[in-house]
């Protein structure tokens, strides 16, 4: 082959690293050199300040508390701009336009109002997927929160401690696609011959027969919350571990004194000293699973009634096109995050008034 034939995609390459360039370099511009451009300038003026005082002030004074105040408002203002920057571009712009794309049909032309929300609880096939949906957000945090809790407990001041967290930790390494291709092995089905995947291999084992089980719903929603489980333990692990071995030394001593079986420690001393974490670990892995799509999409693609609302979202946006229907799943998802994390800001001042 001759070298014209690569050109093009040589072209295309090239237009790529200029894109990354521009793109690493405009976020490097905004995060670090214009802060430290503004900082450098706030500390010379400080030091141009006191070493030479306005208005009769004594030499090597600070400068007037409403002046330092206005500078220090400008520097703060130049910290936040790119994050503000950030924010408008990649959060209030495109729901702005989502929510306005829900007011229209499939292809934007056609204004029909709250048409696109009606239709979200008329379809049979939409309301299964909002009933998968509340099958994974009231299971995952569920089950994820109690082993970890669990497995926290168990291991807490053990032997190898570390190498007993470092194994269900693993798992928040791999991406949810990587898990979904993982777990697909494992559900795999072959037949009547050997079975490859985990399983069926068991299942073989301890006299049954092969099943396919991502095919049979409610069964193959259930395998699928697994995989999410598998992941978010590790997390819910993490952060309650962290939040157990704060709890102060003495309240655990004085309810061993009083003579305390482990299981009132548990539920009398334990678990309410780690009520906070246990709030952000429970919040966090709800709005995660909200948004699960990667490991419905890898292993099963939504068939077999296993759809979730993120998938159809996708679904109905790109591969049928309909812009209007996917914007208003998009908006019901959105609207479906809003109390949790209203929730979520309300429990963190109260613990800042503790």
């Amino acid at each position: 082959m001759e070298f014209q034939d690569f050109a093009p995609k040589l072209t295309m390459l090239l237009y790529g690293v200029i894109a990354f360039v521009v793109v690493v370099g405009g976020l490097l511009l905004l995060l670090d050199v214009v802060p430290n451009f503004f900082a450098r300038r706030r500390e010379a003026a400080l030091i141009a300040a006191a070493e030479a005082p306005a208005d009769g002030a004594a030499p090597g004074a600070p400068p007037r508390r409403g002046l330092r105040r206005k500078r220090e408002g400008l520097l703060g203002l130049a910290f936040m701009i790119p994050a503000l920057l950030l924010l408008l571009i990649g959060l209030v712009i495109p729901a702005i336009r989502t929510i306005i794309l829900s007011l229209f049909n499939g292809n934007g032309e056609k204004f029909v109002g709250l048409r696109n929300y009606g239709w979200i609880f008329q379809e049979n096939d939409i309301i299964r997927v909002l009933i998968n949906t509340l099958a994974w957000v009231i299971l995952v945090p569920l089950l994820a929160t109690s082993v970890g809790l669990l497995y926290a407990v168990m291991i807490d001041r053990a032997r190898f401690e570390s190498v007993a967290k470092s194994l269900i930790f693993l798992p928040m390494a791999i991406s949810f696609v990587g898990a979904g291709i993982i777990w697909k092995f494992v559900y795999a089905y072959r037949g009547e011959g050997d079975q490859i995947g985990l399983l069926n291999w068991l299942w073989v084992t301890v006299g049954g027969t092969p099943q396919q089980w991502l095919l049979d719903p409610p069964l193959n929603t259930l395998l699928l919350i697994v995989v999410m489980v598998w992941i978010q333990a590790g997390f819910s692990m993490v952060i309650l571990s962290a939040a157990i071995k704060a709890i102060p030394a003495d309240i655990v001593e004085a309810a061993r004194l009083d003579g305390v079986t482990p299981w009132q420690m548990f539920w009398r001393v334990t678990l309410p000293s780690i009520r906070p974490s246990l709030i952000v670990v429970v919040v966090t892995i709800t709005i995660a699973t909200l948004k699960v799509f990667d490991i419905v999409r890898t292993m099963t693609n939504g068939n077999y009634d296993t759809n979730v609302v993120a998938l159809e979202m996708y679904n109905q946006a790109f591969r049928y096109q309909e812009n209007g229907q996917g914007s208003a799943l998009a908006v019901f998802l959105f609207i479906l995050v809003i109390p949790i994390v209203i929730f979520q800001i309300r429990n963190l001042r109260r613990q800042r008034e503790v």
